[in-house]
């Protein structure tokens, strides 16, 4: 009786998640500490604590691992903007921007990478799908829903309105690097649905003063 001595997968089949997961991670730290100019698969790798053979079995060059990083990051989770008004959908959204513009990495790797794309055809247009998905979702689900509920004019650009309403936080955050406070991102939210055309959060009413009973 012999006994056959099966052979371990290759390729593929063998690539182990925890490694992958690990030459993420360590990616998104080598971009935010030296740009993409200076990005190399081996100080990558080096941080990941893995070989370079691990990395090159998952992705052929340092282009490809940052490409696949923006298209991951494309399909991640907006939160669910259906406050059922206007307001409550820019706070809400202004808070998860925020919050995601804060973040150590992301406040380097992000202003890198723009920069990058005015060098670099394929990021730019991989940047450009991504942003471009994104102002779609927004749009989708802030403007479109603000316009059915009467918030909105019916002839709002999405793509217009959109850029009103990411464009102040992104400077603030990742251009100026100037603080946001929860008062800031109140008064944001006013000025950009005053923008938008929606009507005053609370009516103006005027004094009306009694007529004299005086004869």
């Amino acid at each position: 009786m012999t006994t056959e001595k099966r052979r371990a997968p290759a390729g593929a089949a063998v690539l182990r998640g925890e490694i992958t997961t690990a030459i993420r991670r360590a990616l998104m730290q080598e971009l935010a500490a030296v740009g993409y100019g200076r990005l190399s698969i081996e100080a990558v790798a080096r941080r990941a604590g893995v070989s370079k053979t691990a990395v090159y079995r998952r992705w052929n060059s340092k282009l490809d691992l940052v490409l696949e990083m923006v298209a991951s990051a494309a399909h991640g989770k907006l939160p669910v903007l259906d406050t059922g008004t206007l307001r409550g959908d820019l706070a809400l959204l202004f808070q998860a921007v925020a919050h995601a513009l804060r973040h150590p990495l992301a406040s380097q790797i992000i202003p890198d990478l723009l920069a990058e794309a005015a060098r670099n055809p394929t990021i730019d247009q991989t940047l450009r799908q991504v942003l471009h998905a994104r102002q779609q979702e927004v749009g989708g689900r802030l403007v479109t829903r603000a316009v059915q509920r009467g918030e909105l004019p019916a002839d709002t650009d999405p793509d217009a309105a959109v850029d009103l309403i990411i464009g102040p936080l992104y400077w603030r955050l990742a251009i100026a690097r100037a603080p946001v406070t929860d008062s800031y991102l109140g008064a944001l939210v006013e000025s950009v649905a005053a923008g938008l055309g929606a009507e005053p959060a609370v009516p103006r009413h005027r004094n009306v003063v009694a007529p004299s009973t005086r004869a």
